[in-house]
């Protein structure tokens, strides 16, 4: 069944209208008035089930056929600070983030990192990786599209995480794995977590430090150096393990 996100306005008691993905449903797809089709309002957790009832010139009208509260979202809100990779490693990590139920991806510039943009193309890539999130979202079935926020620096991605519950930082001179089992099977229910991933180059102390001061917990991923967008399927598969349930 194909999944679709609309925004709440377009939903209207039974009338649902569809415009963004209209030429995508109609002369991509080709699908004919009748047709099952799912949609969520990228806010709630509702899916709305519903059929196409007609095409005018610029949206899809279905009407709703019932709404099924779903549980497709991860029971903890985890935001992704993502040192920003080069080639297409970082649309591969949005990617993967947003089918492995991230809340949110902050790209963020490092010291170490080999890739460097300019205000002009930081915008261009913002809305490029967005829409890599937003397909992501359609092809799991998430109920919510996660937002991938502008560039922040460093010291900028520490002060944005300060409110979440518990923040993580991957560091390669980290040990005691047990520590680190512990520290997230320790997330319930309802709380935030901020995970850190470096750099292809890693982390400079400095940052390290900068990190500690801000009360971000060091944990390790194992005696293996992973690449930056293996360490952060990793730390995401282990917390939608401990916590899905």
């Amino acid at each position: 069944m194909h999944h679709f996100f609309v925004s709440p306005s377009d939903i209207a008691g039974r009338d649902i209208y569809i415009r963004e993905d209209y030429n995508h449903i109609k002369n991509v797809l080709r699908m004919k008035p009748g047709e099952v089709i799912s949609v969520s309002d990228g806010v709630s957790d509702n899916e709305y089930r519903c059929h196409i009832a007609d095409y005018t010139e610029t949206e899809v009208h279905c009407r709703l056929d019932f709404i099924k509260e779903a549980d497709t979202e991860l029971p903890v809100r985890v935001l992704l600070f993502q040192a920003l990779a080069k080639g297409d490693k970082m649309e591969y990590v949005i990617q993967k983030a947003v089918e492995l139920g991230v809340a949110e991806i902050v790209p963020v510039a490092t010291d170490r990192c080999v890739v460097r943009l300019d205000e002009k193309k930081a915008k261009t890539k913002a809305e490029r990786w967005n829409t890599i999130a937003e397909a992501a979202a359609k092809q799991s079935k998430r109920r919510v599209i996660p937002a991938v926020k502008d560039v922040m620096s460093f010291k900028e991605a520490i002060l944005y995480a300060g409110n979440t519950d518990i923040r993580l930082i991957p560091y390669e001179l980290a040990e005691d794995f047990g520590r680190t089992r512990d520290i997230v099977s320790s997330l319930r229910r309802g709380q935030s977590v901020s995970v850190f991933i470096g750099p292809e180059g890693g982390f400079t102390e400095e940052e390290i430090s900068q990190a500690e001061q801000a009360g971000i917990t060091q944990i390790t991923l194992g005696h293996r150096i992973l690449r930056t967008e293996t360490a952060a399927m990793v730390v995401l598969s282990w917390l939608l393990y401990e916590t899905e349930r």
